[in-house]
């Protein structure tokens, strides 16, 4: 019993001897809320005498059900049997921990032919539910060039996390997409259950179903789990939501433990209100704030809740630690994206020149987006620095960026036959696996190269005349490319790739892996501009051939011992003792997408919050004056979130000043004056619509030295600086 209390803070004491009724711990960044979660498991088992039959916790992630679960084990002193049953009635089992999905999962193996349903149903992964969705498409003579699968399963997921069944989204029709959907949907939903199997979005859906049409079965969990504990309850959606409040409606032992200032997740269905109203769900509820932090230097933490504060809609708090003083935050100023990877790069190794074991894993670069950290790894190949990926995988190992580097190669070399066969039906060309290898078997017949037997298909005895048309269409396509590469450099050439063979328009699907997918390519893009200065043909040649010299480098066996490199959505729940933070402008972080969105806007504050929050030692915040993306060159003025940061906690490397607070006229027009009109005085802040009588409507996305910063809904505009001294702006 004095282990469970043993090195607890007050707060966390609070949170863990509570005993009957709902729980709201909120919890900031690396303020223990697992240690608060599993020891109040603990404490309600061994000092409260509740059976561990009669507790559920739930999270997200297996990685943090298991954590949970072993910390758990080892409070209780008890051993855990693999595959131990959710429904073991032995007094001394272990509490039922897990993942949502998990725990609707074995719900529904025992009751799921309630519904229609076989009890050994099959789960279909993404893959399984785009063929079935191409079926139901064809069997309805709905054209999948005009209406995209992959698209209409994005709505039927958002859907079906909103609760929103087959018949109930039709009332959601505003369009012609969503009407097609809503024509899609439910034969979609009958041929999973004809085929006795659910997506992984029915799991929850299913089983809030099954509660509401059979209020025993309901009645049965609500008496077996009286105690529930949800983890990261910022991050639920309406379907985990709903589900939670039914079990809980009985007893109202309902723990909730999470952090509004870390909810990244909308984009996914989480919505904030959830934690945000969970006071007026249950107005008898015991709210605790931890606020005492482990994990940061002081420093880091005030610069934190600096950048936190100005979202309004949150919970009051304020992180603090005993771990006081520590290192200014490090503010690097680059030229070009180019330039801050090298910068990232000399500050490691200035860090750890002279170690004998340099520690490399205690570094992490956190960006917005992956595409960002092809430069990065470009830079640190160079350098020599070892370095991983999480949450993504290395950008010339990603399919879309090898399969247009398959296309340039065969373009540059059509003897190449390892990357002809991985673009020969991609996209689909009804090219399959049988006529290739009849291709293949003609080739070696005939001692040709590949390429060279797809010229003379006509000529292939065992390949039907459609067959021999289809490989025509693809070989023509091919030398019409190699044509191109005697007039377009590098990056005409992959802008040729994407758009004559059908590729970008297979990406462009309307779904967030597409959209990821696209950035990658014109990354490519980007990487490509570099050698336009050679002569068409030439420019391709040494492009494929410095890529290729990166590759086999990049192929060295990693150890543990790396610079981990990931997107601070990945870096959630993580910490590391050294933080770079990188790309730090409008319009990349925080994204494009906010600037006209005040939610959004918040949300990209939180997401700064959770990447600042990662930092145990030492923090570095990087921007450029300039940075190729996406395959434009722009100048963004530096992001607001670094103008939130007091200017004494921060080091820089511009000479003569400490900077945070940044002049914004060294990044762009300088602020233009307008006529007054008289007698107006209104105050602007961070997030306002407003409207300028010359350029229209727009959002404020940053206020400083009495200079408004202001992003136009007319992309020709842009972001502007506005004199609020001299002019005033009209809110809408």
């Amino acid at each position: 019993m004095d282990s469970i209390l043993e090195n607890l803070n007050d707060k966390q004491m609070e949170a863990v001897t509570h005993y009957e009724g709902p729980l709201l711990v909120i919890a900031g960044a690396g303020s223990g809320k697992t240690r608060a979660l599993t020891h109040r498991i603990a404490y309600l088992i061994k000092a409260c005498g509740v059976s561990p039959w009669n507790i559920l916790a739930v999270t997200f992630t297996n990685k943090a059900a298991n954590e949970m679960k072993s910390r758990v084990v080892k409070l209780l002193q008890v051993e855990s049997q693999p595959g131990e049953s959710l429904f073991n009635t032995d007094e001394y089992a272990i509490p039922t921990i897990g993942t949502f999905h998990s725990v609707c999962v074995k719900i529904l193996r025992k009751h799921i032919h309630q519904l229609d349903y076989e009890n050994s149903f099959v789960i279909y992964d993404s893959a399984d539910q785009q063929i079935l969705v191409k079926r139901v498409m064809e069997e309805m003579l709905i054209d999948t060039k005009k209406v995209n699968p992959k698209a209409v399963l994005s709505h039927i997921s958002n859907a079906k996390n909103q609760l929103i069944g087959p018949v109930e989204y039709k009332g959601y029709v505003n369009d012609f997409f969503s009407e097609k959907v809503a024509q899609i949907y439910p034969r979609y939903q009958r041929h999973l259950q004809q085929n006795s199997a659910v997506d992984f979005d029915d799991i929850i859906m299913k089983t809030v179903e099954l509660f509401q049409r059979f209020p025993d079965i309901l009645d049965y969990y609500q008496e077996k789990f009286k105690f529930i504990s949800v983890d990261e309850y910022q991050d639920t959606n309406k379907a985990q939501y709903v589900l939670m409040k039914m079990l809980a409606a009985k007893y109202h032992n309902i723990s909730v433990i999470g952090d509004v200032d870390q909810s990244i997740y909308s984009w996914r269905g989480a919505t904030i209100q959830n934690i945000l109203d969970f006071e007026k769900d249950y107005p008898s509820v015991k709210t605790v704030v931890l606020e005492q932090n482990y994990r940061s230097t002081k420093i880091i933490l005030d610069a934190s809740n600096k950048v936190i504060a100005r979202n309004p809609n949150r919970k009051d708090k304020t992180l603090w630690t005993d771990r006081l003083g520590g290192d200014k935050i490090q503010h690097f100023l680059a030229d070009n994206e180019r330039h801050e990877a090298e910068l990232i790069a000399r500050e490691i190794e200035k860090n750890l020149r002279g170690s004998e074991f340099p520690e490399y894993h205690s570094y992490v670069v956190l960006y917005r987006t992956n595409a960002q950290s092809r430069v990065v790894e470009e830079v640190f190949l160079r350098y020599g620095i070892p370095y991983k990926i999480v949450g993504g995988i290395k950008f010339y190992e990603r399919k879309e960026v090898k399969d247009v580097l398959a296309y340039l190669r065969v373009i540059q070399n059509p003897n190449d036959s390892v990357s002809l066969l991985r673009i020969i039906n991609t996209p689909t060309r009804k090219i399959g696996t049988k006529t290739i290898e009849v291709l293949q078997e003609f080739a070696m017949r005939n001692n040709l190269s590949l390429f060279n037997a797809l010229l003379l298909a006509n000529d292939v005895p065992e390949l039907s005349g459609a067959k021999s048309d289809e490989l025509n269409r693809f070989a023509k396509l091919m030398k019409d490319l190699q044509g191109l590469n005697a007039q377009f450099k590098a990056s005409g050439m992959v802008k040729s790739v994407l758009e004559n063979t059908g590729y970008k328009k297979m990406l462009d699907d309307g779904s967030v892996e597409g959209e990821a997918r696209l950035e990658n390519i014109s990354e490519l893009i980007s990487v490509t501009q570099k050698y336009d200065k050679l002569d068409a043909g030439e420019s391709l040649n040494i492009f494929l051939e410095e890529v290729s010299l990166i590759a086999d480098v990049d192929t060295l066996n990693e150890t543990d011992n790396a610079v981990t490199l990931m997107t601070v959505h990945s870096a959630k729940g993580l910490e590391f003792q050294n933080v770079f933070v990188a790309g730090l402008e409008e319009g990349v972080f925080p994204h494009s997408r906010a600037m006209l969105d005040r939610s959004e806007l918040e949300e990209e504050r939180r997401l700064m919050y959770v990447a600042m929050t990662r930092a145990m030692n030492k923090l570095y915040l990087l921007h450029a004056r300039e940075r190729m993306l996406y395959g434009e060159t722009k100048s963004n003025a530096p992001s607001q979130f670094l103008m939130d940061i007091d200017e004494e906690l921060v080091e820089s490397n511009v000479k003569g000043r400490v900077r945070t607070n940044i002049d914004f006229s060294e990044f762009g027009d300088m602020p233009i004056p307008i006529e007054v009109e008289q007698g107006l005085e209104v105050a602007f802040d961070s997030g306002d619509r407003v409207h300028h009588n010359i350029f229209g409507k727009g959002i404020v996305v940053a206020i400083t030295g009495g200079v408004a910063t202001v992003a136009f809904e007319d992309s020709k505009v842009g972001l502007k600086k506005l004199a609020l001294s001299v002019a005033p702006l009209r809110k809408i």
